[in-house]
């Protein structure tokens, strides 16, 4: 489902003489964007590869970014609900795309991972609540989308008929781009199906709770998370109650991440045999552009292969 702010009325279909502008949130969607685009043109991303998504202030210069967009690609209120308001006011006649709120794909709710201790160590306020946590809700379901490269593809047929229903002149090039990508998506998914199925059964410890689209399709279940969704930083108690979980689950694996730090897997793993990666669902230090998708699937995949390896 594509959602338009503006009326038909107020947003004809023009027919662009250059591909129009068109800006995304985070990386890994304006890489999907830049592959449709091609050579018509580069997409605008919001938010710099490895920033992050729950908590980041715009700038002047966003603001201006986003007043010139004809067409806005993001994933959505689950992810960034601090972006909807801005859109309204800067990009009240820009069309929208967004992406979770789309059909053809089948969206995963949030898991309740053991996050052991996190009531008894997590700040609250006086009433009981998490601030930090009420700030950050994505609501029922997990909109880690992306990191299901079937998700992707499909992803990437909307990416394309939205361009073309605002730029028709070239829209057999958008699916043609379109295509080829699905394609190539298509070889890396095999590629890394072969690589990790064998992994299926393993048990490992995730940083925070926002790869279970990638676990998912390549049959991997996490059983335990130093944080939740949101990546809220673990307490005593629950890194304790962690601890006591590596022996008697026999994990073999705890990931970190940039969100989490290194600390805490070197922690948990202190004196057994488990092994550590660091995980990123982002982008951090990757190039932005057509290759980001990628890459970043390339090195999960080679991070859950290493570490999930005895």
């Amino acid at each position: 489902m594509i959602r338009y702010i503006a009326s038909f009325t107020l947003l004809p279909l023009t027919a662009y003489a250059e591909a129009p502008k068109v800006i995304t949130d985070i990386a890994p969607i304006h890489s999907l964007t830049a592959q449709v685009m091609g050579d018509l043109g580069t997409p605008d991303l919001l938010l710099p590869p490895g920033a992050d998504p729950h908590d980041f202030a715009l700038r002047p210069s966003d603001a201006d970014r986003l007043g010139d967009a004809a067409l806005v690609i993001w994933v959505g209120h689950g992810l960034t609900p601090w972006l909807e308001e801005p859109l309204e006011i800067l990009a009240p006649s820009a069309t929208q795309l967004e992406l979770l709120e789309t059909d053809g794909w089948e969206t995963l709710e949030t898991r309740d991972l053991k996050e052991i201790g996190a009531e008894d160590d997590h700040g609250h306020d006086e009433d009981g609540h998490d601030e930090k946590h009420d700030a950050h809700d994505h609501g029922d379901f997990d909109p880690h989308a992306w990191g299901d490269p079937d998700i992707a593809q499909v992803w990437l047929g909307l990416i394309a008929t939205a361009l073309s229903e605002i730029d028709p002149d070239n829209a057999a090039t958008y699916q043609a781009n379109a295509n080829a990508a699905q394609t190539s998506i298509a070889a890396l998914d095999a590629t890394l199906t072969a690589r990790l199925t064998p992994l299926a059964g393993q048990n490992y410890i995730l940083p925070h709770d926002g790869y279970q689209y990638f676990e998912a399709h390549y049959g991997l279940t996490a059983v335990g998370a130093l944080a939740d969704v949101d990546a809220r930083t673990p307490g005593p108690a629950q890194v304790s109650a962690l601890r006591d979980q590596m022996t008697a689950e026999g994990i073999v694996c705890v990931f970190s991440d940039r969100a989490i730090g290194d600390r805490w897997a070197a922690i948990l793993t202190e004196g057994t045999n488990a092994n550590t990666a660091r995980l990123d669902a982002i982008g951090v230090g990757l190039t932005a552009g057509p290759a980001l998708y990628t890459d970043l699937m390339e090195r999960l995949g080679t991070a859950f292969e290493s570490c999930l390896t005895e």
